[in-house]
């Protein structure tokens, strides 16, 4: 098997393959939480032990940037300007995400369990898009 055919079979699993579909991932799993707060902020908010209002407008910015990372994942070579930004507003949405545990909410034990559960897949989705861009990155030069 030449070195050409090899390249192309590995290009599924290549570093722009990977940096794209760890978007569209984020993008689905972001949506689908922007959803949930939007058409269920009242039982969501109750079990959480956050208002309901809080959850409906994060909703609204969650289903905003969801809809931009599944833009930019579309791209056949999403620009590295917007990689850096997805993985630059994940990482501030995870420390943002304990800060207000600590500063500013009072949530139920879940509401607790929640916040860092998911500030975790979001800093592991940041981590996961930088070093996928950082291989891509590798392969140009």
């Amino acid at each position: 098997m030449s070195a050409t055919q090899l390249a192309s079979l590995a290009r599924p699993f290549g570093p722009q393959s990977v940096l794209r579909r760890l978007l569209v991932l984020d993008a689905a799993v972001t949506g689908v939480n922007a959803l949930a707060y939007l058409s269920l902020s009242g039982p969501l908010g109750r079990f959480l032990g956050v208002g309901s209002g809080l959850l409906a407008g994060l909703g609204v910015l969650l289903a905003v940037y969801a809809a931009a990372v599944g833009l930019l994942a579309s791209r056949r070579r999403p620009p590295t300007l917007g990689v850096r930004a997805v993985v630059e507003v994940n990482l501030a949405w995870a420390v943002v995400s304990c800060a207000a545990l600590v500063l500013w909410l009072e949530p139920s034990t879940a509401g607790v369990v929640w916040a860092v559960l998911q500030a975790l897949v979001v800093a592991g989705f940041a981590l996961l898009q930088h070093t996928a861009l950082k291989s891509r990155q590798l392969i140009q030069n």
